[in-house]
């Protein structure tokens, strides 16, 4: 009888292996039925809250900071930012072993990695490198010389780390190099580049860089407090957290900062003036027909107790909601795809650098989609790409030497005096 009551246990060891799982499965079921749907119910969740609100606090007013002191600052924080980040996506696939069969791996996987900064930030910054030390003579010539082989420099330097790689394959360690080579040329395009756009946009304007960020930031907030207050309804199995809840919270939330957050930035010409050099000075310009204010009589249909019948609008407010839309709707599909690959590797965040969100990666996968758009937006929709006198200008100095341009300024002049007698002057 006693036999009878008790469990046999398992001898083999699938037998143990189901039994766990079944013990696991029991265990997980019963916190199903004593927990609360909502995140706010659950004091466990109170902890990381704080501490991911702490740090959501300083890195907003590091942030502050940072753009507070210009556009070369605020390019040398996107740079610190990718080099953390490739270093999160490069310790991925290490393996100590192999590596230590193969010590020059890191050097290589970074050699590439400032070959492609030293590409794109070259395309990015090298005009208004030139206009930073024009009135240096020699200064002017070597960074003239620079932008002008600029790419044959970095073709090279890819071709040194391609041979590098070539010659440095091992026997039995071929499928492991070239993983490590093609992880690498995917983090190069997939991350470095679309990153870089970032830079682009600083340069436009803070205001083209600070605005699509700042929106990122907002929908990342208000996602997680209203999902934290709110959520019950999953929304995608990649994100178990994400809820439907918190996504359409912070979807309004964005839009309407979107259009509230623009007009207060686009109030500032020092937010909105592009930079042309690498100075760090204070900018002051005339202010972009996109910044000047304009009358805007509200409809028919707005209640009558509503106190403002008329109210002035940034024309680029209008445009701030395309970018709040985005920002809402498609941007987080770059978190979702971070979610994906993260649970590839069975990893819960990139890094721990920052306590309560993770890596750098972790924070950044939004703001990569973001910057992409911003940029494409901006070109496609704002800024004029009718030929200017500046640009001239700008082709002028950087692919003329002194002496060309003095025989364009004598041609230019006498072309000038030949149509003032053709039209009486």
């Amino acid at each position: 009888m006693e036999e009878e009551n008790v469990t046999s246990s398992p001898s083999t060891p699938s037998q143990r292996l189901r039994h766990r799982r079944r013990s696991n499965e029991v265990v997980m079921d019963g916190d199903r039925v004593n927990a609360s749907p909502l995140l706010v119910n659950d004091r466990n969740k109170y902890k990381s809250f704080m501490v991911r609100t702490y740090s959501t606090l300083w890195m907003i007013g590091g942030f502050v900071l940072v753009v507070y002191m210009g556009h070369l600052y605020i390019t040398a924080m996107v740079l610190v930012i990718q080099i953390f980040m490739a270093k999160e996506l490069f310790n991925l696939l290490r393996k100590a072993p192999e590596d230590k069969c193969l010590p020059w791996i890191k050097q290589l996987n970074w050699h590439f990695f400032f070959t492609a900064m030293l590409f794109v930030y070259g395309r990015i910054l090298s005009q208004r490198l030139a206009n930073t030390v024009t009135k240096d003579q020699f200064l002017y010539r070597l960074v003239s010389g620079l932008i002008k082989y600029h790419m044959a420099i970095c073709y090279s330097l890819y071709i040194i780390g391609f041979m590098w790689f070539i010659l440095t394959l091992k026997k039995k360690m071929y499928k492991y190099q070239f993983g490590q080579y093609a992880w690498t040329h995917m983090i190069l395009i997939v991350v470095f580049t679309q990153s870089s756009f970032t830079v682009a946009n600083i340069f436009e304007g803070i205001f083209w860089f600070l605005l699509p960020a700042s929106l990122i930031i907002i929908n990342d907030i208000f996602a997680y407090i209203f999902g934290f207050f709110f959520g019950r309804t999953p929304l995608i199995k990649l994100s178990p957290k994400k809820t439907w809840e918190g996504f359409i919270g912070a979807s309004v939330t964005t839009i309407i900062s979107a259009f509230v957050l623009a007009n207060i930035l686009g109030r500032f010409p020092w937010l909105t003036c592009p930079r042309q050099d690498l100075s760090t000075g204070w900018l002051s310009c005339d202010a972009d027909p996109m910044f000047k204010p304009e009358p805007f009589t509200l409809p028919a249909w707005i209640p009558e107790w509503f106190p403002w019948k008329e109210m002035e609008v940034l024309p680029v407010q209008w445009h701030a909601l395309g970018l709040g839309l985005f920002a809402s709707i498609i941007a987080p599909f770059g978190g979702f795809f971070a979610s994906g690959f993260k649970r590839a590797f069975k990893i819960k965040d990139f890094g721990d650098s920052i306590p309560g969100h993770g890596g750098i990666t972790d924070r950044m996968d939004c703001q990569m989609v973001m910057a992409v758009f911003a940029y494409i937006y901006l070109q496609s929709f704002i800024v004029s790409q009718s030929v200017s006198v500046d640009k001239i200008l700008d082709q002028v100095s950087a692919n003329l030497t002194f002496e060309e341009q003095q025989a364009l300024f004598m041609k230019l002049g006498q072309m000038l005096q030949d149509k003032a007698k053709m039209i009486g002057y």
